[in-house]
């Protein structure tokens, strides 16, 4: 079988290499020339057996694509979800509606389609004036606001704001600058902000039918400036009581937004009015090693999209309720405190040197300047963690943060 890739970088790194395992065949298909090093540094050409540019005519690509056998088309990462899309259709292969192709990427055209089905959102609106946005904020009542790019992914520019100066200032930070993608941000959105306990589900879907591979649940602190910064996750069993509000809601939600055949990474709140979308992205969550959920849960999003690529059937089969996470695990973000110069790595093997931890990602180069930690683009990395005592996890995760605040990268 042969597959293309758009954008092949952050987690579709991992789902090409599922994908060889398989014994499948990829073809890369960049979406621009302009994608940032940070996705681009760990890509590796020999991955795939053909290198394309999707720059041009969307309709010439999928000829290309066509003649040259490709079965499949998906999207790598956040960047590569249009573009997949829109050759799924013309292709005529499994992929989502694209009536709804717009409210997969724009926040605002999400929420909008979203609210339209019947899905509780945050109330927000769209501004290409950051004066405007302010007195959007006044005028509506609100105590607190949300202000973030319309089309980024991670914590990118997102700022948490509480008075009409914070709105109006972040509102100028998001429009003087790119978002993550290296796209200037036209416009900005505002949202209220929602209080509740965050997760997020990494679902696999073919042909309507959604599976839940991963439900997580998120716990997040204030970073530098009012930036929200990602601490750490933790597994949810999709068949436990916590999980049971998320599981409708969030298959009515991938429905709304013509999530017909591929991945979703759905964010969600529960609240006090119930559970209120986030967002959704249609591809695989980011930040992960799929070898290692795959360790403690049997399955992994990546895993069960490959499989689902090659042989859909095998979705219809799958039980996502009996999914069983041995132990306890936690996805720790890495979070630089002071900005500074990154020192030798030997801090790895102080990491490592933790009895629970069972893997380390990073991408600090000795030498450069490392920021205070703001988004996900500038934390240091992230590490698992592991036991069967929930305690020793909890233990250990406080001896990294300790490390962290006593100068560990610098």
């Amino acid at each position: 079988m042969k597959i293309a890739v758009i954008d092949g970088y952050s987690t579709g790194r991992l789902l090409v290499s599922a994908l060889r395992d398989r014994g499948a065949r990829c073809v890369h298909v960049r979406s621009s020339p302009d994608m940032p090093e940070y996705f681009t540094r760990a890509f590796d050409a020999s991955d795939y057996t053909e290198l394309l540019d999707g720059g041009g005519d969307p309709a010439e690509l999928a000829r290309i694509l066509a003649a040259s056998g490709v079965d499949r088309v998906v999207a790598g990462t956040e960047s590569g979800v249009i573009l997949a899309d829109t050759l799924t259709h013309l292709m005529g292969l499994p992929g989502n509606r694209v009536e709804t192709l717009a409210a997969r990427r724009d926040k605002q055209a999400m929420a909008d389609t979203a609210s339209a089905a019947g899905v509780a959102v945050p109330r927000g609106r769209r501004f290409e004036e950051a004066d405007a946005a302010a007195a959007w904020f006044e005028a509506g009542g609100l105590t607190e606001a949300v202000v973030k790019p319309p089309n980024s992914a991670g914590t990118d520019n997102v700022r948490f704001c509480r008075s009409v100066d914070e709105v109006r200032d972040a509102c100028k930070s998001v429009l003087c600058a790119d978002n993550l993608y290296g796209q200037p941000n036209t416009a900005v959105l505002v949202q209220e902000r929602v209080h509740g306990v965050e997760y997020y589900a990494n679902t696999v879907s073919h042909d309507g039918v959604h599976r839940f591979a991963e439900l997580w649940r998120y716990t997040k602190r204030a970073g530098s400036v009012g930036h929200p910064v990602y601490d750490y996750e933790e597994p949810v069993p999709a068949d436990s009581a916590e999980a049971a509000p998320l599981l409708g809601f969030v298959t009515a939600a991938l429905d709304a937004l013509g999530i017909v055949s591929g991945a979703a990474h759905t964010e969600v709140m529960t609240t006090a009015r119930g559970p209120v979308l986030i967002e959704t992205g249609a591809r695989l969550g980011g930040g992960t090693a799929p070898a290692v959920v795959e360790k403690y849960a049997g399955v992994s999003q990546t895993s069960l999209l490959a499989d689902t690529l090659l042989a859909p059937e095998r979705l219809a089969a799958f039980r996502d309720t009996a999914v069983s996470w041995s132990g306890a695990l936690r996805n720790v973000a890495l979070i630089n405190p002071a900005a500074g110069i990154a020192g030798p790595l030997d801090w790895t093997e102080r990491l490592r040197e933790l009895p629970t931890l069972v893997h380390l990602a990073h991408g600090v180069a000795p030498g450069r300047h490392l920021p205070a930690t703001s988004d996900l683009i500038n934390s240091p990395g992230y590490v698992y963690l592991a036991a069967e005592d929930p305690a020793e996890v909890e233990r250990d995760y406080r001896a990294l943060r300790a490390l962290e605040e006593d100068g560990l990268y610098t």
